[in-house]
């Protein structure tokens, strides 16, 4: 029995962990990680440096006039037109944020907290449609609200949704008569 205790008392547990190689692995990830952000955030300001023509957004104006039609809801990013993936990103048009939007005959007001105000321009409007995406962004079908605009030489995608996915069709309606009244009256581009 004592020479039973003596070899219980000889042998000894592995190391259960190995404290340098964990911290390496660690510290590697860690960097690893950030470089890849890094890259991420060269490419943003990058996409952003390309897209330096685009002139500054045009205000929102201290009396924008009667509201037509409101929404609250999320903004989701402006594409170029027809490319639902090349997204807009010069002049804040590529953050995403809460939104409040009013259309009057001034145009849409795009009130985002935390990030840049703008307005749309009613002559801009080109036309309002339901999607289904945008960059960064899927929803199910017609659960978007897409208003195609110029500015400066450029055709834009500007994606909001609501937070009464109903109310996008009058969008739609009101902001599409707006661009018929206009080219029945000979002022539309």
């Amino acid at each position: 029995m004592t020479s039973l205790i003596i070899l219980a008392a000889g042998e000894k547990s592995a190391e259960v962990t190995n404290w340098a190689g964990r911290i390496g692995w660690l510290v590697g990830l860690t960097l690893f990680v950030a470089f890849v952000y890094w890259l991420m955030r060269q490419g943003w300001k990058w996409r952003g440096s390309l897209q330096s023509d685009l002139p500054e957004l045009p205000g929102v104006p201290e009396t924008p006039g009667e509201a037509k039609l409101t929404l609250s809801g999320r903004y989701h990013g402006s594409t170029t037109a027809g490319q639902w993936l090349d997204r807009i990103v010069a002049h804040g048009l590529g953050t995403r944020s809460r939104v409040e939007l009013t259309l009057t005959e001034a145009g849409i007001e795009v009130v985002r907290p935390g990030a840049n105000d703008f307005l749309i321009p009613a002559d801009a409007l080109r036309e309002a449609r339901l999607d289904k995406g945008i960059a960064g962004k899927v929803l199910a079908e017609g659960g978007l609200l897409v208003v195609t605009w110029t500015h400066g030489d450029r055709l834009l995608d500007s994606g909001f949704r609501s937070d009464r996915a109903a109310e996008h069709t009058a969008w739609v309606e009101a902001i599409n008569s707006m661009n018929h009244t206009r080219t029945t009256e000979g002022t539309a581009r």
